[in-house]
């Protein structure tokens, strides 16, 4: 849902920044990370920890996150826990940024890492209480804006109202792998499993491999014929962004499974497609 331009790389807290949302809302705060505006479907996340991989999971993709736990960032960012290759998140609202990073793992801090990928956030926002008008509300779209002269509050509802919608949005091939590859099981090796990614999560197949699974983690451009090349004892349809009633291709691949009698599971947005699949609709839930 993002059509961002993301302005300066060199973003500091001190800037003022603006969050509004489309039913005419706004929050005021300061700028965290990239200073400049951006679009997306608002959400929030309850996690009390591991905001580096909520960052950088591709489920993420097009939607603006709000972290409900009040102190963000204080282990810094490393690099062995993200669960992709970059942050997917269109934008990030915290209330309290930490002022210094403090964790025996941490190469950089949060702040840093935000700036260097041009991820346009906000700091010194009542979360709690746009957790709450989300929850009253439901998701919705969302801009913010940072920098040192800001739109009147009218063009940037405007902006934010002329952003694309999260309904019919066709995302998995954008965030999902080009190439197969295989992540080998982790000791004897027990299955073999054809993992569709639509969004996967890094820790996913590991997480298979600490079990004995060797995962052949293939695009969601895959084919049955693709599928059963690596002779799996078993296949997954992982996470991911965007509508799952656009999601055709998955859907076709995943009857092609079921025709098969193959063992298949699936989470999220993999799930959804099981659903669709089996001839059931979906419909968006309230919260995103």
């Amino acid at each position: 849902m993002t059509t961002s331009t993301r302005g300066s790389t060199h973003g500091t807290r001190g800037l003022p920044a603006v969050l509004v949302l489309e039913d005419g809302r706004s929050f005021r705060g300061r700028a965290y990370g990239a200073v400049g505006e951006t679009f997306g479907e608002a959400v929030f996340n309850t996690g009390m920890s591991g905001y580096q991989e909520t960052l950088t999971d591709p489920s993420y993709h097009r939607q603006v996150v709000v972290m409900t736990a009040p102190h963000i960032g204080n282990t810094g960012v490393n690099d062995e826990d993200p669960e992709s290759q970059r942050i997917w998140v269109a934008g990030y609202v915290v209330r309290d940024p930490a002022r210094v990073p403090s964790n025996w793992r941490a190469v950089r801090s949060l702040d840093e890492e935000l700036v260097a990928q041009g991820v346009v956030g906000i700091s010194g926002v009542d979360t709690r209480a746009l957790t709450r008008h989300l929850r009253e509300r439901g998701a919705m779209r969302v801009g913010i804006f940072s920098g040192d002269a800001l739109p009147d509050e009218g063009t940037m509802l405007a902006k934010v109202r002329q952003a694309p919608e999260m309904a019919g949005a066709d995302l998995s091939a954008q965030v999902a792998t080009k190439e197969p590859y295989v992540v080998p099981a982790i000791g004897t090796k027990k299955f073999t499993v054809a993992a569709i990614d639509l969004g996967i999560k890094g820790m996913t197949p590991h997480r298979m491999a600490e079990r004995g699974i060797e995962v052949h983690v293939l695009p969601a451009t895959a084919t049955v014929d693709d599928v059963y090349a690596v002779a799996p004892d078993g296949v997954f349809f992982s996470n991911g962004p965007g509508d799952p009633a656009t999601a055709d291709h998955a859907v076709s691949l995943m009857r092609g499974v079921l025709e098969r009698k193959t063992p298949l599971f699936g989470i999220c947005f993999g799930n959804q497609i099981l659903g669709r699949a089996l001839g059931f609709g979906t419909f968006k839930l309230k919260y995103g």
